[in-house]
C-alpha cells in the first residue's frame, strides 16, 4: 500500500521589501511628526485662512479658468491636430509653425504681451487686409481685459500642446483603420467622429488629463496680470499678513484637491472606456447559435455523376 504524502506549500519570503516597507513608514512618520507639531507652520492661521470667502473666490476664478481653458484648447488644438495631418502643405506648414511658436513661448511672457496689446494696436479691426475695407472695429483695450487676457493666452499656449496630443493619438491607430473606413464610403468627418477617435482616445486621454492638471497649476500664471485667483489671492493676502507659509499652504492643499479631482476623473473615464471596448470586442446578443430544430433539418445532399463509358 502506497503512502501518501502531503506537500506543504510555502510562500516565499522576501526579507528586503519587509525592510524597506519599515524604513518607508519610519520616515513617513517623521515627515508627518515635523510637520504637524512644528508650531512654525502656523496650522492655526490655515484653518482659519482655507475656508475664507475672498479665497474661495479666488478658487472659482481657477476653476472658471481651468474648464475655459480646457474647452477651448481641446477644440481649437483638435483643428490644429486636423490641420497637421492634412494632405494640404499650406495647411500643415501653418499648423505647424502655430505649434513651434506657442510651445517654445513661456505662457507668462505670452499674458504680458497680450495684457499689452494696446500699447501695440489701438483698435482691433475686421475687414479685408491691406485695403481700408472694415466691417467692425473695437477698441482694443476694451477687448482684452483681465480675465479675457487670461483666456486667450492660456488657451494659445494650451492648444499647442493639445494639438500634438490629438496627432499622435491619431498616427497611433492602425492605417488599416484609415483604409477600412474609406472603404465603407463614410464622409471624412464621420471616419474621423466614429471610427478613428474612439480607438486614439485611449492613447489621448492620459496625456490630456496630465495636460489639464498642468493647466489648472499654470493658471497661478496669470497673478501678473493682477487678477484675483487664487494664487495671486493668496499673495494679496500674505504680503498684508505676513504669514506666508501658512497661506502658502491654503493655495497647496487647494491645488492638492483639485489634481486630485482630476485625476479620479481619469480613472473612472478610462474604467469606462475599457469596459466599453471589451463590451464591443465579444457581444453576446449577436453570437447567433443554431437552434435544435435547424440542427436536427438534414441538410440535401448535391447530385453526384458518374461518367460510365
Amino acid at each position: 500500500m502506497k503512502s501518501t504524502e502531503t506537500v506543504k506549500v510555502v510562500p516565499a519570503r522576501y526579507p528586503l521589501r519587509t525592510v524597506g516597507a519599515f524604513v518607508a513608514l519610519f520616515v513617513l512618520a517623521a515627515i508627518v511628526q515635523s510637520v504637524a507639531f512644528n508650531p512654525r507652520w502656523e496650522w492655526a492661521v490655515f484653518a482659519r485662512w482655507f475656508f475664507d470667502p475672498v479665497i474661495l473666490e479666488g478658487l472659482g476664478q481657477t476653476l472658471l479658468l481651468t474648464l475655459l481653458g480646457t474647452a477651448l484648447s481641446v477644440v481649437f488644438g483638435g483643428l490644429l491636430a486636423l490641420a497637421r495631418l492634412s494632405a494640404s502643405w499650406l495647411l500643415s506648414s501653418l499648423a505647424w509653425g502655430y505649434i513651434w511658436l506657442f510651445r517654445s513661448l513661456p505662457l507668462i511672457v505670452v499674458l504680458i504681451i497680450l495684457y499689452n496689446f494696446s500699447y501695440l494696436y489701438d483698435t482691433l479691426s475686421l475687414g479685408i487686409p491691406f485695403t481700408g475695407i472694415a466691417w467692425a472695429r473695437y477698441d482694443t483695450i476694451n477687448v482684452l481685459g483681465q480675465f479675457s487676457t487670461a483666456v486667450v493666452g492660456l488657451t494659445l499656449v494650451q492648444s499647442a500642446y493639445t494639438a500634438e496630443i490629438i496627432r499622435g493619438g491619431f498616427l497611433g491607430v492602425d492605417h488599416g483603420q484609415y483604409e477600412a473606413a474609406a472603404a465603407l464610403g463614410l464622409p471624412a468627418w464621420r471616419r474621423t467622429l466614429r471610427i478613428i477617435l474612439p480607438q486614439a482616445l485611449r492613447t489621448i486621454l492620459p496625456s490630456g488629463f496630465n495636460e489639464i492638471i498642468s493647466l489648472a497649476k499654470g493658471t497661478a500664471m496669470v497673478y501678473v496680470l493682477a487678477m484675483p485667483e487664487l494664487f495671486y489671492t493668496i499673495q494679496m493676502i500674505y504680503n498684508r499678513t505676513q504669514q506666508v507659509i501658512p497661506l502658502l499652504m491654503v493655495g497647496a492643499v487647494w491645488y492638492l484637491a483639485i489634481t486630485s479631482v482630476l485625476s479620479a476623473i481619469q480613472h473612472l473615464v478610462e474604467r469606462w472606456l475599457a469596459r466599453s471596448e471589451r463590451r464591443s470586442a465579444i457581444n453576446p446578443s449577436r453570437v447567433r447559435t443554431p437552434s435544435a430544430a435547424t440542427a436536427r433539418i438534414p441538410q440535401p445532399q448535391e447530385a453526384v455523376h458518374a461518367n460510365l463509358s
